[in-house]
C-alpha cells in the first residue's frame, strides 16, 4: 500500500471516529426539549472542569500550526504577541467571565447579540450586532477550511486537490455541526486536544534534539543566521514596540468579548475543528437575533439556525474558491474590527449611563476608522496598532453622545449585580 493510501485511511477513519463521537455525544438529547439552548451551548451542563480542558486546548488551531507559524517565519518575534495577548485576555476573563456567565443565566440569554438586544431593549440592535459580528466571523471560517484543505491535500500527497479538500472541510464539518451541535462537538474536542498535545510535545522535543543537538544548539543556529527574527521590530521593520503593547491591549480585551469566548463563558467551546465553533455561533446569533424579528420563524430557532449555518459554511467556501485575497483581507480587520463593540456592549452592561444612540454612534465611527486604516494600507499608525486608535475615539463619542442626547431605556439591570446560585458556586 503506497504512503498516499495509508496517509488518506488514516484520515478517514479519524474522520468517521470524529463523527461516531459527536454523534454518541447527543444520543438520547433530540427529544429533551433544549431546542436552541441546548444545540448552540450544550444546555449549560457540560461542567466546569470540562470546559477547563477544552478551553485551555481550544487556541490550538489551523492559525496555530499555519497562520501563526507562517506569519512567525515571515516576521520573527512579533508573533509573540499572541502569547502576550492569551495570556493577558485570559486574566482579563478571570474577572469578566464569571459577571457574564451569571449575567446570561439570569436572563436566559445564549450570546453577545442576547446581550445587546435585552439591554437596550431592541431586538433590532442584536439583529445588527449579528450582521457586524458576520463579517467579523466569516474569515476565520474561510482560514479554517483553507488549513483543513492544506491538510487535506497533503496527507493524500496530491491525490485529492486543495478544492476537494476545501469541500470535505466544509462539508464534514457542516453536516456535524447541524446533527449535533456544539455538544456533540464539545466531546469531539477533547480527542482533537489529546492529538494537538501530543503533536506540539513530539514538536518541541524532538525537532530540536534530533536536527540540531539540542536547544542551545538550536536557538544559537537561530541568532547567527535569523538575528532579525529574535528582536523587535522583526523581519521587515512593521512591527516594534508600541505595535506589540497596543495590539496586546486590544486583543486581550476583545477576546473577552469576542462571540466565540463568550460561547465558552456559558457550558460550552470546542469543535471538530475550530471552524465550527464559528459557524455555530453564527447561527446561534442569527436564529436570536436576526431571523427572530421574522414572526413566523420564533417558534423555530433551532431550525432557522442551522439553516444559516450551511449558508455561513457555503459562504466562506464560496469565496475560497472565488475571491480568497477579499477574506484575508477581512481578516486584517476581524479582531480591530470586533474590539469596537467593546463599548457598546461591555461599558453599556457595567455603566447604566451608556445610551443605544451613543454605543450606535461610537460603534460606527470606530468601524469605519478601522476599515479605512486597514483597506489604505495605514495600519499601524505611527507604529501603533490602528484599532486602538479607532477604539478611544468610539468610546469618546460613545460616552459624548451619551451624556449629551437623551436618556436611554435600561431594560438589563447592572451586570455587576450578584446572582445568587453564581456566589453559592464561588463559594463551594
Amino acid at each position: 500500500m503506497s504512503d498516499a493510501a495509508v496517509a488518506t485511511t488514516i484520515f478517514a477513519v479519524f474522520m468517521v471516529a470524529t463523527v461516531v463521537l459527536g454523534l454518541l455525544a447527543v444520543r438520547g438529547r433530540a427529544g429533551s426539549g433544549g431546542g436552541l439552548t441546548e444545540w448552540s451551548v450544550g444546555g449549560r451542563s457540560l461542567g466546569t472542569v470540562f470546559i477547563w480542558v477544552l478551553m485551555a486546548g481550544e487556541g490550538y488551531t489551523s492559525f496555530s500550526y499555519l497562520g501563526a507559524a507562517g506569519w512567525g517565519y515571515n516576521y520573527g518575534a512579533p508573533v509573540l504577541y499572541v502569547v502576550a495577548y492569551l495570556s493577558c485576555g485570559y486574566a482579563v476573563g478571570y474577572v469578566v467571565g464569571p459577571m457574564l456567565w451569571a449575567h446570561a443565566r439570569r436572563h436566559g440569554l445564549v450570546g453577545i447579540t442576547d446581550m445587546v438586544a435585552h439591554r437596550y431593549g431592541r431586538p433590532w440592535a442584536g439583529a445588527l450586532v449579528a450582521l457586524l459580528a458576520t463579517v467579523f466571523l466569516l474569515p476565520y471560517i474561510q482560514l479554517q477550511i483553507t488549513g483543513m484543505g492544506v491538510v487535506v491535500s497533503t496527507i493524500s500527497y496530491g491525490a485529492l486537490s486543495l478544492n476537494w479538500g476545501y469541500f470535505i472541510a466544509f462539508a464534514v464539518t457542516t453536516g456535524f455541526v447541524v446533527v449535533s451541535g456544539l455538544r456533540g462537538s464539545a466531546w469531539v474536542s477533547v480527542l482533537k486536544d489529546v492529538l494537538v498535545i501530543a503533536t506540539l510535545a513530539f514538536l518541541a522535543i524532538y525537532v530540536p534534539q534530533h536536527y540540531f543537538g539540542g536547544y542551545g544548539d538550536f536557538l544559537d543556529r537561530v541568532v547567527g543566521e535569523k538575528r532579525d527574527w529574535v528582536t523587535l521590530p522583526g523581519h521587515g521593520g512593521a512591527f516594534g514596540q508600541a505595535w506589540f503593547a497596543t495590539t496586546t491591549v486590544l486583543n486581550s480585551l476583545t477576546i473577552v468579548i469576542f462571540p466565540t469566548t463568550v460561547a465558552g463563558y456559558l457550558g460550552a467551546l470546542s469543535s471538530i475543528v475550530p471552524m465550527a465553533v464559528f459557524m455555530l455561533v453564527i447561527g446561534t446569533m442569527w436564529g436570536r437575533s436576526v431571523l427572530s424579528l421574522v414572526p413566523r420563524l420564533r417558534e423555530r430557532q433551532k431550525a432557522a439556525s442551522q439553516v444559516v449555518v450551511v449558508v455561513a459554511g457555503a459562504l466562506a467556501l464560496l469565496m475560497t474558491y472565488t475571491v480568497p485575497n477579499t477574506l484575508v483581507r477581512l481578516s486584517l480587520i476581524s479582531y480591530e474590527g470586533m474590539a469596537q463593540l467593546l463599548p457598546m456592549l461591555l461599558l453599556g452592561l457595567v455603566w447604566r449611563r451608556v445610551t443605544l444612540t451613543g454605543g450606535l454612534a461610537g460603534l460606527a465611527v470606530g468601524v469605519a476608522m478601522v476599515c479605512w486604516f486597514v483597506f489604505s494600507d495605514r495600519d499601524p499608525v505611527w507604529g501603533v496598532n490602528a484599532g486602538v486608535i479607532a477604539l478611544g475615539v468610539n468610546l469618546l463619542v460613545a460616552v459624548a453622545v451619551s451624556y449629551a442626547g437623551p436618556k436611554g431605556v435600561v431594560v438589563a439591570d447592572d451586570m455587576l449585580a450578584r446572582d445568587p446560585i453564581y456566589e453559592e458556586r464561588v463559594r463551594g
